[in-house]
């Protein structure tokens, strides 16, 4: 059986680090991706996105399969994916403000978060943060998230460009994360993917180094291998110095995707 959506996840150290913060989880026969990148002392923020990327993929995985597909809620105009997702992001925040708040290595760990649902021919993402999602399609490179941060917010004003925000020094102050107050509020994002469709989801360990004209062009180079994209891409940034953690996860949609015959090819190992 040959699976309408291909996943590949990839993170790596970087070349200044001593230890990983970022995360990443995918379930494919789901048609759910997840990354995280932490941020806290005491190296907390690989906590907070260890459990950013636990907790979000074991609701879902466990949700999902008695969801109907791409029902919408008459109530919001969203659909029933879209409402589980800012559900389970509520429920992680919870967790990690908790936990941050009743330990003290703990205390001050955040996360940004970038989840993904494939279903029917529809995506849902939802983000927190500035941690990115892309879309390439007919070789054109498209944002499908927006950054959560002081330095994009100037970008999105027209008072600096893309150069400018790469090289400033505060390009990495969020204005969300997961776990640093009692309630955040996400961006739901719901489209239409084409058979074709590629997308990338990446922590700024990438993106603050690479800019979007190279990553285009190495995906549209190594689209065929997943994996040779992944491994292409963060070469890129730790040849550019690698001054952070660096996670991507790939997808590749060939065809409309059907949860519920993903998940039983995938539990009776068609």
């Amino acid at each position: 059986m040959s699976a309408a959506i291909e996943m590949y996840a990839l993170t790596d150290v970087g070349m200044k680090r001593d230890h990983n913060e970022d995360a990443v989880g995918i379930t494919p026969e789901m048609g759910v991706a997840v990354l995280a990148d932490g941020m806290g002392g005491h190296n907390a923020g690989e906590v907070a996105s260890a459990m950013a990327v636990d907790i979000i993929s074991r609701y879902l995985k466990d949700r999902l399969k008695d969801l109907p597909e791409a029902k919408m809620d008459e109530n919001t105009g969203f659909n029933g994916e879209s409402i589980l997702a800012e559900e389970v992001i509520d429920i992680a925040n919870s967790a990690i403000f908790e936990t941050a708040n009743k330990n003290q290595e703990c205390a001050g760990m955040g996360t940004t978060v970038v989840t993904a649902i494939f279903y029917q021919e529809y995506i849902t993402a939802i983000h927190v943060g500035d941690s990115r999602m892309y879309r390439l399609r007919d070789e054109t490179l498209t944002h499908v998230t927006q950054d959560h941060s002081l330095i994009q917010e100037q970008v999105r004003r027209g008072l600096l460009t893309e150069e400018d925000a790469r090289n400033s020094s505060i390009k990495n102050l969020v204005t969300k994360a997961l776990g640093i107050e009692a309630r955040v509020e996400p961006d739901v994002v719901e489209d239409i993917f084409q058979p074709g469709d590629y997308y990338m989801i990446c922590s700024d360990g990438l993106t603050d180094v690479v800019p979007d004209e190279a990553i285009r062009q190495t995906i549209i180079e190594k689209a065929s291998d997943l994996k040779q994209t992944c491994e292409a891409l963060i070469q890129l940034a730790n040849d550019a110095g690698g001054p952070d953690n660096i996670s991507i996860i790939m997808i590749y949609t060939k065809k409309k995707f059907n949860r519920k015959k993903g998940f039983f090819a995938r539990l009776f190992g068609q």
